[in-house]
């Protein structure tokens, strides 16, 4: 692809990262391989919204600018990582998109087996650790997971993706989050149902089937970790139930099926109801009951209520 026609590229991702509230002010970068072992990418100090593509900067694999009125991006180190470890990625894209940085504050990752489409795609998003901005700490932070994943959180950061293309890594950024928000609130009406173990592997083969690249298999069982200096498979966590496809998080059981009959009086977060986290302090409007294995049971009214509650606290 021309050059002008990747700059013109990332003057629009940057909108669209600006237009979504990935970013704010200044923040966020993004870059994309060229030939000769150049780099382009966004320049410093800039809103990545309201870019030209005039702003651009070139540099060569070690950093240095060969071409550009302004100073590269302040993370270039953390993007010529990227390329030094992944030889098939030549787009990167950096972000802070809030809910799912939020995860990355609270040292949450997004590994657990939730939605078909993100382990289909991005496998799990794990946790980067903390290095600070702009020095050689952060690239050694990215490089433990680089060779395995597509998308990583930065610890009390934001997050990174990576493709082959500008547009398929901006596309994995709206994926973390719109992930993050899903779990969110997932987590805000009491709990997480979990895709069983054999169900992730069934997913896993689907890769192959649709023609979808990953950079690394999936696993589900922690004993298959790598060293700690790399990782070399995606782990999610997905528990074992062979004869159902959903397992609920709280106990470990199959999920019930939603046939069976609702049993009132049980408010969540009340003494031995067991199901997990209370959704806040004060009394609820009306009873949100508890079915056996720990299920919930709400009204339209109650889920209205948890809902709205959830967006408040997105924006």
């Amino acid at each position: 692809m021309k050059e002008e026609t990747l700059r013109r590229d990332i003057v629009e991702i940057g909108r669209r990262l600006h237009e979504r509230a990935y970013i704010a002010s200044n923040d966020g970068n993004i870059s994309v391989r060229l030939e000769g072992d150049l780099v382009l990418t966004t320049p410093k100090g800039v809103s990545k919204g309201f870019m030209s593509p005039d702003m651009m900067v070139v540099t060569d694999m070690s950093g240095r600018k060969m071409r550009g009125q302004r100073d590269p991006s302040s993370e270039m180190l953390m993007h010529l990582e990227v390329y030094r470890s992944r030889p098939d990625v030549n787009a990167v894209v950096h972000a802070h998109p809030p809910v799912a940085t939020g995860f990355a504050v609270a040292g949450i990752p997004l590994d657990r087996a939730v939605l078909a489409e993100v382990i289909t795609t991005l496998g799990s998003i794990p946790i980067a650790d903390y290095g600070t901005p702009s020095t050689q700490e952060l690239p050694d932070a990215v490089r433990k997971y680089i060779k395995a994943h597509d998308g990583l959180l930065l610890a009390n950061h934001g997050a990174l993706t990576v493709a082959g293309e500008l547009f398929a890594a901006y596309y994995k950024m709206e994926t973390i989050e719109h992930f993050a928000r899903i779990s969110l609130v997932a987590r805000l009406l009491g709990r997480e149902r979990l895709l069983s173990r054999e169900e992730v592997e069934r997913l896993q083969g689907l890769r192959g089937m649709y023609g979808i690249a990953a950079p690394a298999p999936i696993c589900t069982d922690e004993t298959t970790l790598a060293p700690a200096d790399e990782a070399t498979c995606q782990v999610i966590q997905a528990p074992s139930s062979p004869g159902a496809r959903l397992v609920n998080d709280a106990l470990g059981a199959p999920a019930p099926s939603a046939a069976e009959p609702p049993q009132r009086g049980s408010r969540v977060g009340d003494p031995g109801a067991g199901l997990g986290t209370p959704l806040g302090p004060g009394p609820h409007p009306e009873p949100i009951s508890a079915i056996k294995d720990g299920e919930i049971r709400l009204t339209y009214r109650e889920l209205t209520a948890l809902i709205e509650e959830a967006v408040k606290a997105l924006r």
